[in-house]
């Protein structure tokens, strides 16, 4: 699972604007860095154009998907994932970083103009959510849980296999006891056939 890209786009005027991002482009060679970063940049503007305010969308391009959640306000985050990352993780990240980007940028700051924002923490972002079950409670849980539920598994297979001992050993004693009985009649019998006077 990976994270590749997080930014805020400018989604209200046509061409749209990219105003904050964040890449990381570490899994690509130094010779297509170039060409994927301008892939993203261009289809998420696309995609930031595509999708309505107060909607949120998943698109898949190759072997990325792009998740966006565009605000009413006039910007749409989007973020770009391969095909295994969570769609719920990505939609929490996008509704985080929509928020703490409007809450440090009001609308007159960028209503005009191309301007461009860094925002360092967009950087931790990308960092931190690169690994969906550390960055989600709810899916750092379901993992625990999944965890939890196949130690139980483990145990009642290995108490079912003891009980199948048990039940072996239970129908063992059952026929030495049988036989022991045997073997005690038939020697009272024989003793019995030999009285001594």
């Amino acid at each position: 699972m990976k994270l590749h890209y997080i930014g805020i786009i400018r989604n209200d005027t046509k061409p749209s604007h990219e105003l904050v991002t964040e890449k990381e482009l570490s899994s690509y060679s130094r010779f297509t860095k170039g060409s994927y970063s301008e892939f993203m940049t261009v289809f998420a503007k696309t995609v930031a154009e595509r999708t309505s305010g107060g909607q949120r969308q998943d698109v898949e391009e190759q072997d990325l998907t792009f998740h966006s959640y565009a605000r009413t306000e006039g910007v749409c985050g989007i973020a770009i994932t391969d095909h295994e990352y969570p769609s719920l993780v990505a939609h929490q990240l996008l509704s985080k970083i929509v928020d703490d980007f409007l809450s440090a940028h009001p609308r007159s700051s960028w209503s005009t103009g191309t301007p461009t924002f860094v925002m360092p923490e967009f950087k931790g972002y990308l960092t931190k959510y690169q690994d969906p079950q550390q960055a989600d409670s709810i899916l750092k849980i379901q993992k625990e849980l999944d965890e939890t539920k196949i130690t139980l598994h483990k145990t009642i297979e290995s108490v079912l296999q003891r009980g199948e001992k048990i039940d072996d050993l239970v129908a063992k004693s059952d026929g030495l006891s049988a036989q022991s009985k045997m073997f005690y009649q038939q020697a009272k019998k024989q003793n019995s056939c030999c009285v001594l006077m």
